[in-house]
This record gives C-alpha cells, sequence and structure tokens, in this order.
C-alpha cells in the first residue's frame, strides 16, 4: 500500500546572538525537513543579522507535497497518528561571520537538529521538542 505525505509546518525559530561586543551575520540559513530518514521538505532562509545580546525571531515556512514514504515509515506513521504523536527531525546549516574590529573577521558553521513531536492531523499543535546546536 502506498501513502503520499503532505506536511504544511512553520517553525518560529529563534536565533539568539549571547555575544556582549559583536553582531552575529547569518549569510546562509537552510533548513530540512525529515520524517524518519526521508527527506520530505527544505526552505531557504534570506540572509540577517542578531545585534550584540539580542535575538532574532523569523517564521520559517515548510512545505512539502506527495512524498513517497518507505513501508516501514508508512507503518511507523500509522502507528504515530493512531497515538497522537507525530515526530519530525529539522536539520538545520548556518553559516554565521561575526566581526571583531575592522580587521578579523571570524566565519564558522553551525549544524542544528531538532527532533518535534506533534499532534496528528488535521491540528498538528506542537506537543514537544528537543534541540541542539554544534559547530
Amino acid at each position: 500500500m502506498d501513502i503520499l505525505l503532505n506536511a504544511d509546518l512553520t517553525v518560529l525559530a529563534n536565533f539568539t546572538n549571547p555575544n556582549k561586543k559583536v553582531k552575529v551575520d547569518f549569510n546562509y540559513v537552510v533548513l530540512d525537513l525529515y520524517y524518519g530518514s526521508t527527506f520530505i521538505a527544505s526552505q531557504y532562509v534570506e540572509p540577517f543579522s542578531a545585534p550584540r545580546t539580542e535575538s532574532k525571531l523569523l517564521d520559517i515556512h515548510l512545505v512539502t507535497s506527495q512524498v513517497r514514504l518507505p513501508v516501514a515509515e508508512i507503518q511507523r506513521l500509522k502507528k504515530e497518528i493512531n497515538n497522537n504523536a507525530v515526530v519530525f527531525k529539522i536539520k538545520g546549516v548556518f553559516r554565521a561571520r561575526s566581526n571583531l574590529g575592522s580587521i578579523l573577521r571570524y566565519s564558522y558553521r553551525l549544524y542544528g537538529t531538532c527532533m518535534v513531536m506533534l499532534n496528528g492531523p488535521p491540528t498538528g499543535v506542537i506537543r514537544g521538542k528537543r534541540c541542539k546546536t554544534k559547530r
């Protein structure tokens, strides 16, 4: 039996710069959405800056249509819907740059991963999340 997955997920992402001396420029941000090991959507975010000791909140909209799932993931999805707890994974790649004066610039990549648990369709309200960010 084939199931085609349709998903429409909006994420309010919080980018926080705890540094008291420099702003951080994010010049590359991509978020990918997975169900299990199946890639289902991707979203590029326009470059932005996070001022010193401030946060930047961004709405990121991930939409997918008619993605074919493997049989094992179809069975898992049915079980999760019956239990009213569907789990998605969001992976992010961020390229950031801090300017330390006019001469020294420090660039680095950050990798974020979030496991997000939602109520079953059609409401899909968030029930829990677990996120990690590393270099």
